[in-house]
């Protein structure tokens, strides 16, 4: 089992202001924010977001989750670069991805980049439909996780996550492993459990996600960012747009992110409580 800020000091006009609050509601709506969407458009007034953050907050030791800014974010895609080098996924198997302009363009035809991890939902669906067990929220640090060797590959679950964060391992290889190159007896130290890829053997016909590298936490379950420990996508990019950290501390960088700029998170009216939020 698995263990257990740049924007440019430019005078804002008044027709400015009107664009730019009608595109950021239509951002919003594509974005599946919609319950933001309509707060803003009807004047609504929001509850400051550390209020937000600490009702989220369980009796867990930490609450591990990402602040991504998108002004920040370059689509050079070194993140997905990093998690696979990380973990060793095979093709087809992506534990985070970039969109390019998957709600809108930035003003002046800017484009926007999006990436997307597991969200690591509070209150993760992909959980609740799982016929075995095999993917559970862990008590610790409410990290999403999957049991490879409970897992039967039904799939239920990748159909349940509303955010497409799941993926099928059909036990595709690269050309370095079907070749059995020194590199094919790399195990992955994914869940820390150091398997090295065998036909017919997990992870292979399992579902896989975004583990928020665990396998690089201490004995305490911390990471060190200042040794490395960290996760792989937010240690290598290089806008630096990914923050990670514990949102149980309310002077980690990602809570302090949170009171600086209004974020929003995808699909929340879905009441998935995902602990990934975006910087617009």
């Amino acid at each position: 089992m698995a263990p257990d800020l740049d924007t440019a000091n430019e005078p804002i006009t008044l027709e400015a202001r009107t664009v730019d609050r009608r595109e950021m509601l239509e951002r919003l709506a594509k974005l599946g924010a919609g319950s933001l969407a309509v707060a803003l458009a009807s004047g609504s007034s929001l509850a400051p977001i550390g209020r937000a953050v600490a009702s989220n907050s369980t009796s867990q030791k930490f609450r591990y989750g990402m602040v991504i800014d998108t002004k920040r974010c370059v689509g050079c895609k070194a993140c997905m670069v990093a998690c696979k080098a990380e973990n060793k996924t095979p093709p087809g198997v992506s534990y985070t991805v970039v969109v390019e302009n998957g709600f809108g363009e930035r003003p002046g035809g800017r484009p926007l980049f999006l990436t997307k991890p597991c969200f690591h939902c509070n209150e993760p669906p992909c959980v609740k439909v799982c016929p075995v067990g095999a993917t559970y929220k862990r008590k610790q640090d409410g990290i999403v996780v999957v049991d490879y060797d409970r897992c039967i590959g039904c799939r239920y679950c990748i159909v349940a996550c509303p955010y497409q964060a799941r993926y099928f391992d059909f036990g595709e290889n690269y050309p370095a492993v079907t070749d059995k190159t020194a590199y094919a007896g790399v195990p992955s130290p994914e869940y820390r459990r150091f398997r090295t890829r065998e036909e017919g053997k997990s992870p292979v016909g399992n579902v896989r996600k975004c583990t928020f590298c665990l396998h690089l936490q201490d004995a305490d379950g911390g990471y060190d960012k200042a040794s490395g420990r960290w996760p792989a996508c937010a240690k290598t990019c290089t806008g630096h747009a990914i923050h990670f950290g514990d949102f149980n501390d309310p002077q980690s960088e990602v809570s302090l992110l949170l009171t600086q700029r209004q974020p929003v998170r995808l699909k929340e009216e879905l009441g998935t409580e995902p602990n990934v939020y975006y910087l617009l």
